[in-house]
């Protein structure tokens, strides 16, 4: 690896222990608050397992987490620091399967991409960011404005397509969404375009009309490409914790989620909810957000998580 490439690994780190720093000093505060009290008894353990929960890893990952620290080779006198390698190392081995890169098909032109989320999840900025990826690997990316209820997604989504050199396609405010999608896979296959990003409304997953007009963007779009959406991206807002269980069930009802994107990681205490996810829903992480920058968005790691997740050195 050259030095540059370090430099950038390494800064990435930083930034992911920084981001997970609420979560990591959340968890490991409670778990040295525990360990501080006794040994590692019955008790012990079963209160480090109500942290674990208490953090948003799901009832399994915490439970497992449990058996190993009650049938490991641990001393009585167990370290706060042992724990936590326990911790990410489990944690690790329940994300190891989720985390797979984006894989785009450069011999299927567009390759459509649908963005979808809940109001105020991270969407559009992270179409820019997504964009502003795809656009360094040398590929050539429409941004299409789906979200046509609000002017101000609108506005943002053309901001991002000028900064990061894409195309972009819109109509006004308050258009026909289905419409659009439509001409927009029409456009960038004329276009030759390598990927379509759309960008969707922020659905309340339990608005029933809403969630029907988003499979009906996916029965346009299908007129067009039979094949599209090729890849389904699912925007999560950590900060909403444990309801992000139910927009994972019910999105994936509606339009097939293949991939996740988790953002605001910097803003919770509750960056476990990722593991819950990932141990219920086995559905790929592909990238997470920690901030508003550009480079922000980034491929999921399972062990850099793990790690930064409870507070550990990379």
């Amino acid at each position: 690896m050259d030095d540059s490439a370090t430099e950038t690994t390494g800064n990435w780190w930083q930034r992911l222990a920084g981001g997970l720093k609420k979560s990591s000093s959340a968890l490991g505060s409670a778990i040295a608050h525990v360990v501080a009290k006794r040994q590692l008894d019955a008790a012990t353990i079963d209160e480090i397992e109500d942290e674990l929960v208490r953090a948003d890893l799901g009832a399994e990952t915490a439970g497992r987490i449990a058996t190993e620290l009650r049938y490991g080779r641990f001393d009585t006198a167990i370290t706060p620091d042992e724990i936590k390698v326990a911790v990410a190392a489990e944690v690790e081995k329940v994300l190891a399967g989720v985390a797979q890169p984006l894989a785009i098909d450069p011999a299927i032109k567009p390759f459509v991409i649908l963005i979808a989320g809940v109001n105020g999840s991270g969407k559009t900025t992270t179409i820019g960011k997504l964009a502003a990826r795809l656009r360094a690997e040398g590929r050539t990316v429409m941004l299409a404005a789906g979200d046509t209820f609000r002017a101000a997604a609108i506005d943002q989504l053309k901001i991002w397509a000028e900064r990061s050199g894409a195309s972009f396609i819109a109509r006004e405010a308050g258009a026909d969404a289905a419409g659009l999608v439509f001409d927009a896979v029409e456009a960038a296959k004329q276009k030759n375009v390598d990927v379509l990003l759309i960008d969707t409304a922020g659905r309340l997953q339990n608005r029933t009309e809403l969630m029907g007009e988003l499979e009906k963007v996916v029965r346009v779009m299908k007129k067009v490409e039979p094949s599209a959406p090729h890849a389904v991206l699912l925007v999560l807002d950590a900060t909403v914790g444990q309801n992000a269980l139910s927009q994972v069930e019910i999105f994936r009802k509606v339009v097939g989620v293949t991939g996740l994107a988790m953002t605001k990681l910097d803003g919770t205490a509750r960056g476990g909810i990722l593991v819950a996810i990932a141990e219920k829903f086995k559905v790929p992480v592909h990238f997470i957000g920690i901030g508003e920058g550009v480079d922000d968005l980034a491929p999921f790691s399972a062990r850099d998580f793990a790690r930064a997740l409870v507070g550990l050195d990379s």
